[in-house]
């Protein structure tokens, strides 16, 4: 069959316009695609949640500024620490699981200064974003560029908040990173459940999971400048300069005053979930990391920084025991700002800075423990609530793509089981567990080692309700 010159024209003309619609039709695709949000991009925002709380470390010092960033749909966050110009560092990680950006720069002792910022974030390997995204926005803002000896250098660490201390997986992200550093300012740090700190916990070694967060301490010695700052997310149970541990969730016979030295006599026997015979657990991942940092204004050389880096991460065993253990990835960065000339009329020798820090970072070590903890309230036996209002509680409430709460009604009874691919806490997937009335719309267990009670609102359920609570949402009624 032939085809005319003028219909092959035609159709041509034709397959040509269908190839110029098609590329449109792919291109506004991809707009589309690029426009569309990420599941984090309308999560609100925290910045520098905790600065004029009475825990904050005021100090006074404008070469360092701080800015923190967190989302508390998390709850999970960051802390970004940035210098008024490029300063020296070096690193010393200890424990088996470190997770840096950078970091191995910092090894080769390379005398000029180079570095920009430190970013210390939750949301492990994932984190590790929010340190290369404080880098791109010294150069978006200008205040860093592309010729050699004026690249941005950020260095970052990360801990592990997933797992048993939250029932999503929210990381923090670009967006956030980049607002903490944008909003940073000198002579302040939140102690606590702030920044990167936010859903961090110390004490899983010995099934004490305490809620835990970050800390710092400052002092100044003539013109000599230190600061240190932590966020103890340890292994190791958090330990006062008396021996004892400062938070925990006990076991059934262990003693009101507990010593560390307790603890750590009576291993392996008191790693066990059942020690003094306990029985109730709660699975924590193994997955701890304490990161740190010195700052000191005194000029000092590669050398002296490592030794310094070295000395006080050492020192850190008093304060966490046990310490850096191969669950743990324990980072620390020494830092010089060059601000104060070593030599006369400056007689603070490096080692006696790095005994100063070694205190002081003690310090920090106890401050980064929060003085609120996850609370139970008491079941009211004398409590009758209508059958009518436990059902409008029944349904299945999802906190993440993989956990979800299912509540039912059963012999006139709440009771409620873990749906999901995880346990809600102490709500497992084993089998329902009954709801004991505390108020008409709050609701706690059979009183274990752990606390624990949901409160329902609306078509939402909160667990734990308070700092460190989650949120689940109505997705089915039963």
């Amino acid at each position: 069959m032939r085809i005319k010159r003028d219909n092959f024209r035609g159709l041509r003309a034709i397959g040509a316009a269908i190839s110029v619609l098609t590329l449109a039709a792919c291109a506004t695709s991809a707009l589309n695609a690029s426009a569309e949000p990420d599941g984090q991009s309308t999560l609100p925002a925290l910045i520098n949640d905790g600065f004029e709380g009475e825990s904050a470390l005021k100090f006074d010092w404008p070469m360092l500024e701080i800015g923190t960033g967190q989302y508390e749909d998390g709850p999970t966050g960051l802390t970004v620490l940035k210098f008024g110009k490029k300063v020296n560092a070096a690193v010393d990680a200890r424990g088996g699981g470190p997770g840096t950006v950078n970091a191995e720069y910092l090894k080769l002792g390379y005398t000029q200064p180079e570095l920009d910022a430190i970013v210390l974030s939750g949301g492990s390997w994932y984190g590790l974003e929010a340190a290369t995204a404080v880098n791109t926005a010294l150069l978006d803002d200008g205040y860093r560029g592309g010729h050699w000896n004026n690249v941005g250098l950020v260095v970052g660490s990360i801990i592990y908040d997933f797992g048993g201390r939250r029932l999503n997986e929210i990381y923090p992200d670009k967006r956030l990173a980049q607002l903490a550093l944008r909003a940073a300012k000198p002579g302040v740090f939140p102690n606590g459940a702030f920044g990167a700190g936010r859903s961090a916990m110390n004490g899983g070694i010995f099934g004490c999971n305490a809620r835990s967060g970050q800390g710092s301490a400052f002092r100044q010695v003539g013109d000599v400048k230190i600061a240190v700052f932590t966020v103890v997310n340890a292994l190791g149970a958090v330990t006062d300069r008396d021996g004892n541990v400062v938070a925990c969730h006990k076991g059934t016979n262990w003693p009101e005053t507990l010593k560390a030295s307790d603890l750590m006599g009576a291993a392996p026997a008191s790693l066990q979930p059942d020690w003094n015979g306990d029985k109730d657990t709660q699975e924590f991942e193994r997955k701890n990391t304490t990161i740190s940092v010195v700052v000191t204004n005194r000029t000092m050389s590669p050398a002296e920084l490592q030794r310094l880096a070295v000395q006080v991460h050492t020192s850190m065993a008093r304060g966490i025991q046990p310490f850096a253990s191969e669950f743990d990835g324990d980072v620390l960065y020494a830092v010089s700002t060059n601000e104060v000339e070593a030599g006369p009329g400056v007689n603070l020798p490096s080692m006696e800075i790095g005994v100063a820090a070694s205190e002081l970072m003690w310090d920090a070590i106890l401050a980064a423990v929060p003085p609120q903890q996850v609370t139970q309230p008491k079941a009211d036996p004398y409590l009758v609530i209508p059958s009518s209002t436990l059902r409008e509680y029944v349904g299945t409430y999802k906190f993440s793509d993989f956990a979800s709460l299912t509540v039912r009604l059963e012999d006139g009874n709440l009771v409620a089981e873990a749906s999901g691919e995880r346990d809600v806490f102490q709500i497992t997937k084993a089998g329902p567990r009954r709801l004991l009335a505390a108020m008409q719309d709050v609701f706690t267990v059979d009183r274990g080692r752990y606390p624990f009670s949901v409160k329902f609102t609306g078509d939402t359920v909160i667990v734990n309700p308070g700092r460190w609570q989650q949120i689940g949402h109505r997705v089915r009624h039963e």
